[in-house]
C-alpha cells in the first residue's frame, strides 16, 4: 500500500499498471470469469477489479458504498500511476432498488468527474446494464442502460449498451437466477464484448520497448 501525497489516498502499486485495465462494477463483473473481465483480458489487458456485488451508481451494501462513495471513502483501493483504461459497468442494482434517473445521473456524473481527475490520461469507458431488451421484459434494467448511454455520450466516454443482450445473443438459458450468468453465458458475452471493444479501438496498444 502506498499513501499518495498528491491526493492523500491509499493506493496499490501494480507491477504492470501501464498494461492494466481498472474495472469498476457489480456482480456482473465480480467473478474471475465474468464477461467484462474476460473481454478485457482478450484485448490484452491485465485486469484490476474493484467490482462488488450489490453495488451501483446509487445502490450500496453494508460492506461497500455505491461507486462514488466507495471511491471517496476508500472502500476501494485504486492503483497508483496511470492505467490506460478505466471501465465502469453496472446499473442493475440501481434498477432493482428503484433509484431514480436523477439519482443515477448525479452520482454517475460525480464518479466520471472524479475518475477523470484521478486518472487524466486514462481512457474512460462505460458498459451498461445487462438486460433482456425493452420488448422482452427488460423493464427498468433496459431503461437504466439507455440512461447510462446518454450520460456517457455527454461525458464523451465510449459506451457499450448491453440492455438487450440477453435476448439478442440468446443467453436467457444461461441465466442461473434471471439476472446472473453461468460460465457458458459469461463465455458467450465475453466474445461479443471483446469484439465490440476491439472495433472501437480499445485493444491494448503496445508501448515502447524498454531498454534491456
Amino acid at each position: 500500500m502506498y499513501k499518495n501525497p498528491s491526493n492523500n489516498r491509499n493506493e496499490i502499486i501494480l507491477a504492470d499498471v501501464r498494461h492494466t485495465a481498472v474495472l469498476i462494477g457489480d456482480s456482473q463483473s465480480e467473478p474471475m470469469g465474468s464477461w467484462p473481465r474476460g473481454a478485457l483480458g482478450s484485448l490484452g489487458y491485465k485486469v484490476y477489479s474493484v467490482a462488488r456485488g450489490g453495488t451501483g451508481y446509487v445502490a450500496a451494501t453494508s460492506s461497500s458504498g455505491n461507486y462514488i462513495d466507495a471511491l471517496q471513502r476508500g472502500d476501494w483501493v485504486l492503483p497508483y500511476g496511470t492505467p490506460p483504461l478505466i471501465v465502469v459497468e453496472g446499473g442493475g442494482n440501481d434498477a432493482s432498488h428503484n433509484a431514480s434517473d436523477e439519482q443515477i445521473t448525479a452520482n454517475a456524473n460525480r464518479l466520471l468527474a472524479a475518475l477523470k481527475k484521478r486518472y487524466p490520461q486514462a481512457k474512460l469507458v462505460m458498459i451498461g446494464t445487462l438486460a433482456r431488451g425493452a420488448n422482452a421484459g427488460g423493464g427498468r434494467r433496459t431503461e437504466v442502460d439507455a440512461l447510462l448511454g446518454n450520460i456517457a455520450a455527454k461525458a464523451g466516454a465510449p459506451f457499450f449498451s448491453v440492455g438487450d443482450w440477453i435476448s439478442k445473443y440468446q443467453v436467457a438459458g444461461d441465466l442461473v437466477d434471471g439476472v446472473h450468468l453461468n460460465a457458458a453465458g459469461h463465455a458467450k458475452l465475453t466474445g461479443v464484448l471483446a469484439a465490440d471493444m476491439a472495433a472501437a479501438g480499445l485493444s491494448l496498444q503496445p508501448g515502447p520497448r524498454s531498454a534491456s
